[in-house]
């Protein structure tokens, strides 16, 4: 349960009940016993058009705001936090003071009861964390100095990641960091050596200026590097081939906003079939799904716009995630989770659609192994 909310921002949509939906306006806090006390506080107020707004604070452990939706029907409130897999529910009293209930995630309930708090018994919340400073928006951002050394032999999996500052990749081919750099699906890339996708590297870098870059100035830096260091050069075509694209189903997306819209995206696996996402745009998601799971690329559709918090849980089978490194088990017979297709229809309201369409390809024209650190 230390993974339970930091700071949880829900988006509220009460209703069907016979209880309006001012009746849970206000603040209520509750502490939530999980190995350590929890102290937990949930503001709620009401938005324009009578959507409410709630926003869940874990003090005791600070952090970022995480998307939820919440639900009034009759005297029973539920609160989905989808990118934690975390369901609240209780009842709220006739006197609505307060919501006796259970805290659900990882599968074991805990007892959580909220009571709307006064001005004189109200928690204190905790400051807002430090960010991070991030790179000026007009940098030319560029890798100051770069070591890249092959793996080791035996090294497992695959990995993209800011660390100490510095941009580092594990057990990455020329063929991952170009699809990284250009956001590429690898059937994407054309011409070039064998070793192209088959000899590994380990990347370490120092980013400049300083700052926190975002992921399209990331991007840059490594595009950089490919020319500077690998000698990388190539010309741009169209060519149709097979694709999944990604579309709205018949019912509607099911995905919860952002609360901050401007934040970094974040989808990381929590393990193969598990993907929590946060402040995530479909290209996002799209993205992670052509680059670490699928054989083919995916090409967003949904003409969504916005940012969303969403956790995806699937069985996967064998054939995926060969873009992270890993050789997914086959599954097990009494698998809980569905395969990948449906559970994106019933979890997200979304639908991979296996097409042909036209894409960009790169045609590689020279290429060298890289230069010495």
């Amino acid at each position: 349960m230390k993974k339970f909310i930091q700071c949880i921002v829900a988006f509220a949509a009460l209703s069907g009940g016979v209880l309006l939906a001012q009746d849970l306006t206000g603040a209520w806090q509750g502490t939530l016993h999980a190995g350590s006390d929890l102290r937990i506080i949930v503001k709620i107020s009401k938005a324009e058009g009578g959507v409410q707004k709630a926003v869940l604070f874990s003090i005791d452990q600070g952090g970022q705001p995480i998307g939820a939706t919440a639900t009034l029907q009759g005297s029973i409130v539920k609160i989905s936090v989808p990118s934690i897999d975390g369901v609240y529910e209780g009842k709220l009293d006739s006197d609505k003071t307060l919501i006796a209930g259970t805290w659900t995630q990882g599968g074991k309930p805990l007892p959580l009861d909220l009571k709307r708090a006064t001005a004189e018994t109200a928690w204190e919340l905790p400051a807002t964390p430090t960010q991070p400073k991030p790179m000026a928006a007009d940098a030319n951002p560029v890798f100051e100095v770069a070591t890249i050394k092959l793996s080791p032999p035996d090294e497992p999996g695959k990995a993209f990641t800011l660390r100490g500052g510095n941009f580092v990749t594990v057990n990455t081919t020329l063929s991952d960091l170009m699809t990284f750099a250009y956001k590429l699906h690898p059937r994407q890339i054309t011409g070039g050596p064998a070793w192209l996708s088959t000899e590994k590297y380990d990347l370490n870098a120092k980013p400049e200026p300083e700052g926190l870059p975002s992921a399209d100035q990331a991007k840059i830096m490594v595009q950089k590097l490919l020319t500077d260091r690998f000698r990388l050069a190539f010309h741009r075509d169209q060519k149709e081939i097979p694709v999944y694209a990604l579309v709205v189903g018949k019912s509607g997306p099911k995905l919860t906003p952002s609360v901050d819209q401007d934040a970094r995206p974040g989808l990381f696996f929590s393990r193969p079939g598990v993907l929590p996402a946060r402040s995530a745009t479909m290209a996002d998601f799209a993205h992670v799904m052509q680059s670490a799971v699928l054989d083919r690329p995916v090409v967003d559709q949904t003409g969504l716009s916005g940012r969303y918090d969403f956790i995806l849980k699937w069985t996967p089978d064998p054939f995926q995630f060969s873009g992270m490194g890993i050789k997914a088990p086959p599954p097990a017979a009494d698998a809980a989770d569905p395969d990948l297709f449906t559970a994106i229809q019933q979890q997200l309201g979304l639908k991979l659609e296996s097409v042909k369409a036209p894409v960009e390809v790169l045609v590689i024209d020279h290429v060298e192994k890289p230069s010495e650190n």
